[in-house]
């Protein structure tokens, strides 16, 4: 393999360490906005695989998402007893999340895909890749992070094992096994 490999697995070896440069990043991260342009991917293979290019009409933003639990928020005025659960479950995960903020700031652009840049105890970060159809020229949908179109809407979504015959219990492995 070439360069790619090698760069790879020094990025993911320095992730796991929990280096000091990756420290000092994400102390620099949690200072900034929570959207900003970034003029380089962090991880160039990530991006690179993923779709992105050094060229006109492709933006890279890095976006910021609170992590833990999901707390909802205590209904006023009265007693609501279908409104006592602690904790809400939305739809989307971090990365989607992250997506819609970014599509929201920059809606002329649309999101292409998205990947973790880093994490620490409060927060997730994301680079977002977007792309200007105009410029690029590519045939990208309308909107297709609110739609769920793209890859973290389609995993939420529960698409990626549509078609294929997988058992979704565990039952039903175990009878497979068994025969």
């Amino acid at each position: 393999m070439g360069a790619y490999k090698y760069m790879r697995e020094t990025y993911q070896k320095e992730l796991k360490e929990g280096s000091p440069i990756i420290r000092e990043r994400l102390i620099k991260w949690r200072a900034e906005p929570t959207i900003r342009r970034v003029e380089r991917p962090t991880n160039l293979v990530r991006a690179r695989t993923l779709g992105y290019k050094a060229k006109d009409g492709y933006v890279i933003v890095r976006v910021t998402t609170d992590k833990g639990r999901r707390r909802r928020p205590t209904p006023m005025k009265g007693r609501k007893p279908a409104h006592q659960y602690v904790i809400l479950q939305p739809g989307l995960s971090y990365r989607a999340q992250a997506e819609q903020k970014a599509n929201r700031r920059y809606m002329n652009l649309e999101v292409l895909n998205s990947y973790l840049v880093g994490e620490d105890g409060m927060h997730k970060f994301f680079e977002v890749i977007l792309v200007d159809p105009e410029r690029t020229g590519l045939d990208v949908l309308k909107r297709r992070a609110f739609r769920g179109l793209t890859s973290a809407g389609v995993k939420v979504r529960g698409w990626r094992s549509w078609g294929k015959s997988k058992p979704r219990r565990r039952s039903h492995k175990k009878e497979r096994k068994e025969k």
